[in-house]
């Protein structure tokens, strides 16, 4: 038998091609005529012309039922995609009559959130209220990593060296950079800029989530960095630093923007980072080949079609600047 790609799209209907999926998942024809609710002979007479159509064996008999034959574990992914697709037009054409439909999970840390999704998640729930949106606040490494593994539909982050995008599409998203908080009294509160060797000399308060990045800028001036604290929260690093207790580095735009209480900015002064890295690149990352359903299509829309090279404090203007 050869493949016939004509016999195959003129003469299969759609429920035959179910029915083949469920005897691959059931292991046996009997179960998924249960499962289709026809009878087993029906059933069995059924992929048997599925397989003279396709002019290929797709089901290999064995003394317990079937399993698929190489050509048929390759069909039965091709139906996946076709039913998932046929779910995902049926969703889009009955957005048009009763509002869209549906679930979409996205993955991000707190210093984008805060300063960036929070707003603009709240513009999508207000244009799509029939959309049930989960936010998962995760740290960097674990947002793709939830987007790969499926726990996620789309994942927002700061690109760093040795994040692992295998498998995933990534497009850039926001643009932001790294300064350096420091008490208002301190001598580098005097400084238009600062090194991160310089702060390496200062008591370095570092939120975990950054604490690989600034391992690697220790490593290459041949120095060892050992924090004095483990602090999760770029809050609580502010406070430590209000408090005297040493100096930080944050993005700026949680320190220029509205997201922490205007009382924490007393006593601290934001000083320009002087280092290449510093500067942050925000990036929004999907499955690579996964088909996004269309409230995932419209919340990927909705965040590309903002000026991507906007900084947090361009977004929300002079006024809201430290």
């Amino acid at each position: 038998m050869t493949f016939n790609r004509l016999h195959l799209i003129r003469q299969v209907d759609l429920f035959t091609l179910r029915l083949f999926l469920s005897a691959v998942e059931e292991q046996q024809i009997g179960l998924a005529a249960i499962r289709e609710n026809i009878a087993a002979s029906t059933a069995t007479k059924r992929i048997q012309d599925l397989e003279e159509i396709a002019g290929v064996r797709l089901l290999e008999r064995t003394p317990k039922g079937v399993v698929p034959s190489p050509a048929g574990e390759v069909l039965a992914r091709y139906i996946r995609t076709i039913f998932s697709q046929l779910d995902d037009m049926r969703a889009e054409i009955a957005s048009f009559t009763e509002g869209m439909r549906g679930e979409v999970t996205i993955a991000s840390a707190r210093s984008i959130i805060a300063p960036f999704l929070a707003r603009e998640l709240g513009d999508y729930a207000r244009d799509f209220p029939l959309v049930d949106l989960v936010v998962l606040e995760v740290e960097n490494a674990t947002i793709v990593q939830a987007v790969a593994v499926g726990e996620a539909d789309i994942g927002v982050f700061a690109t760093a060296p040795g994040l692992d995008l295998t498998g995933l599409d990534v497009v850039p998203y926001r643009k932001d950079r790294m300064v350096a908080v420091v008490p208002s009294q301190h001598p580098l509160a005097e400084r238009q800029s600062v090194s991160f060797e310089d702060l390496l000399r200062e008591n370095l308060i570092v939120v975990d989530a950054m604490l690989g990045t600034f391992g690697a800028a220790a490593r290459r001036l041949g120095r060892e960095f050992k924090p004095k604290y483990g602090i999760k929260s770029a809050g609580v690093a502010m406070s430590l630093v209000q408090a005297g207790l040493g100096v930080t580095v944050l993005p700026e735009c949680l320190v220029g923007g509205e997201v922490f209480d205007r009382d924490l900015f007393d006593r601290v002064v934001a000083v320009a980072f002087a280092e290449r890295w510093a500067n942050r690149v925000i990036s929004i990352a999907a499955a690579h080949g996964r088909i996004l359903s269309p409230p995932v299509r419209a919340l990927m829309k909705q965040l590309l079609d903002r000026p991507r090279g906007a900084t947090a404090q361009q977004e929300s203007g002079p006024d809201q600047a430290s």
